[in-house]
């Protein structure tokens, strides 16, 4: 690894990984040289999918993007970006609720390594109703994932839900 390359984590807890996340990252990952998807563990929250099935349905997700690598953390944020030799700590939000949230973690984070900048990204459009849990709804009533999810997330949440 090139002392140069610059690595951003896209951090989340992914439960599960929806087409805006893929979106956030993909953008990311063209914005830097390597990007870590870092499936997290929020305490606060209650999961339908367990870290490994989040990793393993984010990973499906970037099968065909070498600058891309999905890994799980159950750590502080701030202390992944400085074992990774971050520069970025890239987070996407839909509106300006997810926007004040951002911007609270962005100073916590910034507060204990500070040379990890978050970069906030806008959500497209057309992506700023989906979330996780609207998809968890979906699952939980046998409703169709097709217009929320990458086809290959699907195929691995029809193996865990079946």
């Amino acid at each position: 690894m090139s002392s140069k390359e610059r690595i951003a984590i896209v951090p989340g807890s992914f439960d599960p990984i929806t087409s805006g996340h893929v979106d956030i990252i993909n953008r990311a990952a063209n914005m830097y040289d390597k990007v870590y998807v870092a499936v997290m563990i929020n305490s606060q929250k209650q999961y339908m999918f367990t870290l490994e099935q989040r990793e393993e349905i984010a990973k499906a997700c970037f099968l065909n993007r070498d600058n891309i690598c999905v890994i799980s953390s159950d750590g502080w944020l701030w202390e992944l970006a400085k074992k990774l030799n971050a520069c970025a700590i890239v987070k996407g939000y839909r509106n300006d609720k997810d926007l004040e949230y951002e911007r609270e973690m962005a100073k916590f984070n910034s507060e204990h390594y500070p040379p990890a900048q978050t970069v906030l990204l806008k959500a497209e459009d057309e992506l700023t109703d989906l979330s996780s849990t609207l998809v968890r709804d979906k699952i939980l009533k046998g409703e169709s994932l097709n217009e929320l999810l990458p086809q290959a997330a699907i195929d691995v949440i029809e193996k865990f839900t079946k």
